[in-house]
């Protein structure tokens, strides 16, 4: 073994006394623990909530969504969109006819954005864990059927269970001319709804609807605003992007999940390394206080020091102990705070013993998922500071070695 870090597991983990060293540099490691606990916990509940929240955009967003680039609407009737159609990779191809409008209830108006969509759109099986009430129908008995978000419903008070009274649309006419009513400029449809959904601000203000209802209150018999593919398990979408892309050339737009909603990714980056950062500047400090810890040792056991110079010990020997002291206290504070905050988010992931502290209809308590890249980025992290500290603290302890083997 290595003279210098069987001497530094000595000192270490000498059971005979218990010095004030000993119990500063307990205090060093315990910091270093925590610190590494602390940041696989937050680290492991941030990439909970990333999760539920991707996942619950995931219901309302295709994988692949494809849009003009001039105008807000093109004919999806070629022979490449139609090829498309037919590709054994698709699970489902969506026609969406998409546009703001006037919603009326009653006589409560609110502006918003009717959303039609064709049948495939339904495949999605993940649209049933979005109702907060009534159901996720667009079609039944020969009828058409809207499913409204839950911040139209609540501004306009909307009972999905009464059927006498239905929701009003109005949308500017495409033929309007100068009238003396204002209401023969705009083309209304009424609709009764469904369900009510709930997803997030950016959604919640769409009503679902047949896209047949959409053409007809838009007056907007073929083109559509987008196409909304979703494909089979195991499809390479990044493949499958690049290929629509060479396909249809510059004209259309064909984005990823990722691009579509760029600033929610944007976001949510942001505020996991503002964490990272802030919790590394908390473990800085911890693992720095060996510095501290680690020069007492070197006052504590200047005879020690002197004995060893004497022996032939040369000064890379001896700064070799202090360094590997450092790095045992911060690695075996590291191994024991990364297996307490890994156990602690297995006991939060099975239990859910950490609530939220109020009543919602997505999480109660709070969400934990564990990456494998996570608990590497921590033990890197606090090996890289150690070895800095360390390092510092080492080359403190052959400072004055010419005065203590004088002073011996």
């Amino acid at each position: 073994m290595n003279t210098a870090v069987y001497i530094a597991k000595r000192y270490l983990f000498s059971g005979k006394k218990m010095h004030a060293i000993n119990i500063i540099s307990g205090i060093s490691m315990l910091g270093v623990l925590v610190g590494s606990a602390a940041l696989i916990i937050i680290l492991s509940v941030f990439n909970g909530f990333e999760k539920v929240i991707l996942s619950l955009y995931s219901n309302f967003t295709p994988e692949i969504k494809i849009e003009t680039r001039l105008g807000k609407t093109f004919d999806p009737n070629t022979p490449y969109f139609t090829s498309l159609h037919n590709d054994p990779q698709l699970f489902s191809f969506t026609q969406v006819l998409q546009e703001k409008a006037l919603i009326k209830y009653g006589d409560k108006p609110f502006l918003g954005t009717i959303k039609g969509v064709s049948d495939d759109f339904l495949k999605n099986k993940q649209l049933d864990s979005t109702v907060q009430n009534g159901s996720f129908t667009l079609k039944s008995g020969g009828r058409n059927f809207a499913v409204v978000g839950a911040t139209i419903q609540g501004n306009l008070g909307i009972n999905v269970h009464d059927a006498l009274l239905p929701i009003q649309i109005y949308s500017p006419s495409r033929t309007a001319v100068n009238s003396a009513n204002p209401l023969d400029e705009f083309r209304v449809r009424s609709i009764n709804p469904s369900g009510v959904f709930g997803i997030q601000q950016d959604f919640d203000d769409i009503v679902v609807t047949p896209i047949e209802f959409a053409r007809d209150l838009l007056d907007q018999p073929k083109e559509v605003s987008s196409l909304e593919l979703i494909y089979k398990k195991g499809t390479n979408l990044e493949s499958v992007q690049s290929k629509i892309i060479d396909a249809i050339g510059k004209s259309y737009t064909v984005k990823n999940r990722k691009q579509q909603n760029t600033e929610l990714y944007k976001t949510l980056n942001y505020e996991r390394w503002s964490i990272f950062m802030i919790l590394t500047f908390v473990l800085i400090i911890a693992i720095f206080n060996i510095i501290g810890s680690l020069t007492m040792l070197v006052i504590d056991k200047r005879a020690d020091i002197a004995i060893l110079s004497s022996l032939g010990a040369n000064k890379m020997l001896i700064q070799g102990i202090f360094f590997f002291e450092g790095m045992m206290i911060s690695i075996f504070g590291c191994i024991v705070g990364i297996a307490l905050g890994l156990g602690v988010c297995l006991v939060q992931q099975h239990y859910g013993l950490i609530k939220m502290g109020a009543t919602l209809s997505v999480l109660d308590a709070y969400p934990v998922d564990l990456e494998i890249g996570d608990f590497g980025l921590v033990f890197l992290t606090v090996g890289a500071i150690s070895v800095i500290a360390s390092g510092i603290s080492a080359r403190l302890s052959i400072k004055g070695l010419d005065e203590i083997k004088q002073d011996l």
